[in-house]
């Protein structure tokens, strides 16, 4: 790395020949006998270090080194003085215009480590200067590649299983990215509802305004009306101020409302209108107010069951139902099962900063023979808990998953029903609980149970 340069003043060329006798060794040293050829010498190269005499004809060292600053800001700059000038100088070191003075007759190694001292001031600035540029630009890099992939969304065809277990269902969304037509998600929990909702949305006309997702059945009645509506203020007890709603937010895009069979009765009246005639009433205000949203709405509920005992309205089941799409089972959709753990395997060993390689074949035997009552989001867990169990430079095998996975692959070929492997987790939890509690009471209270429930469970397993 070249080494820092040191610029020295001064009128006297015995006092520049001591100067750089002393410092020539360690830096490249540039001689300058008044302030107009230091200047001079600044414009036409880089100096790390300004060593001048004070007193000199024509142009005292501060005014040398306060005219420096506009020509070479990051030069580190040291004052040689008398002892009667020092206090002259305070006025200069506290604005910082000078790094340090040396009073005359000054002790040679003393100089040294001072001019040494500035050279590596000068180096760190100028290297933190470099990170600070480096770091802007990755800073900036960031942000283009993110802006680009806002721009640039994630298509259906690239969703694992869109060949596959998932291939009806994209086909389906494929037909409906165009338009503003409702659609109905329907599928257990954990098939991935709000992520489909989200990939018809970036793929649609409407991608560039929001994407709004809400749980319906999250919110109480009350809190649910504001937060889809939003509220004026006054309208409750904690109503301080005006509230946009989340279909305002969507004003352009798109909200998602997951659960949507979960909704009351009142709530479902006033979703029906936003449907009918596309405006929303803020709770607490007499005035309507159009939006243009689209809607996804998701269930993992059989609405026609709940319209026909009277839980669930039939007219907004109508306009809910224009263009549904099933979302299957993991269970429906084993051959999908291999890529998906691949994927949470790729994205959690680089969340946890772990070196796990792959999944071993019988891991994934048992995997596939599992049927995940849980669905995808049952099997993002499982992954998640292996890699923080299987050892750096070694797959996931049939050890890092859980009793219930690789029991259901110890016998080939006899996958249990999904009521056999929803009794198997139940025995799981059980057993975990009663383990960590020591106690049936406070087994009971972890797993939301009554004591009496337990213990009938417990029978049954024994009987």
């Amino acid at each position: 790395m070249e080494r820092p340069t040191v610029l020295i003043v001064d009128d006297e060329p015995r006092v520049l020949d001591a100067l750089e006798a002393i410092l020539a060794a360690e830096f490249p040293v540039v001689r300058a006998s008044h302030g107009d050829e230091a200047l001079a010498v600044l414009e036409r190269q880089e100096v790390a270090v300004i060593l001048t005499d004070h007193r000199m004809p024509g142009m005292t060292g501060v005014e040398l080194l306060r005219r420096s600053q506009d020509i070479a800001p990051h030069a580190i700059r040291i004052v040689l003085t008398a002892f009667t000038d020092v206090d002259n100088l305070m006025e200069a070191i506290n604005t910082g215009r000078i790094y340090h003075f040396i009073p005359k007759p000054w002790d040679p190694n003393e100089l040294l480590v001072v001019v040494r001292r500035a050279a590596e001031r000068y180096e760190l600035a100028r290297e933190n200067a470099r990170l600070r540029d480096e770091l802007e630009l990755a800073c900036n890099a960031m942000q283009r590649e993110a802006s680009a992939a806002r721009e640039r969304p994630l298509s259906l065809e690239k969703l694992v299983g869109a060949q596959s277990g998932l291939r009806s269902a994209v086909e389906l969304a494929r037909r409906v990215l165009e338009s503003d037509t409702t659609v109905l998600l329907l599928g257990e929990t954990g098939t991935g509802k709000e992520l489909f909702a989200r990939l018809i949305h970036e793929n649609s006309p409407r991608r560039a305004a929001r994407f709004v997702a809400q749980n319906c059945g999250a919110l109480t009645e009350s809190l649910l009306e504001s937060e889809l509506f939003g509220h004026a203020r006054g309208a409750f007890t904690g109503a301080t101020g005006e509230r946009k709603g989340l279909f305002e937010e969507a004003d352009g895009g798109t909200i998602f409302l997951d659960e949507v069979g979960e909704m009351g009765t009142p709530m479902q009246v006033r979703l029906l209108r936003v449907l009918q005639e596309g405006e929303i009433r803020r709770v607490g205000t007499s005035s309507d107010r159009k939006v243009n949203v689209r809607v996804i709405a998701a269930t993992n509920a059989d609405l026609e069951a709940e319209v026909r005992d009277g839980r669930f309205r039939k007219d907004l089941y109508y306009r809910l139902d224009v263009f549904p799409i099933r979302l299957p089972p993991l269970r429906e959709r084993s051959e999908d099962i291999p890529a998906l753990a691949d994927y949470f395997l790729r994205l959690y060993r680089q969340r946890a900063r772990r070196a796990v390689p792959s999944i071993s074949a019988e891991a994934l035997r048992c995997l596939r023979a599992y049927p995940f009552p849980g669905n995808v989001r049952e099997l993002e867990n499982e992954i998640e808990r292996a890699v923080a169990l299987a050892d750096d430079g070694r797959p996931i095998g049939a050890e890092h998953l859980s009793d219930r996975i690789r029991q259901a692959g110890e016998a080939p070929g006899s996958s249990p029903t999904l009521n056999e492997a929803i009794e198997q987790l139940k025995c799981r939890m059980i057993d975990d609980a009663l383990r960590e509690c020591g106690s049936k009471t406070r087994a009971a209270e972890r797993l939301g149970l009554s004591r009496q429930s337990l213990q009938q469970m417990l029978r049954r397993r024994q009987a």
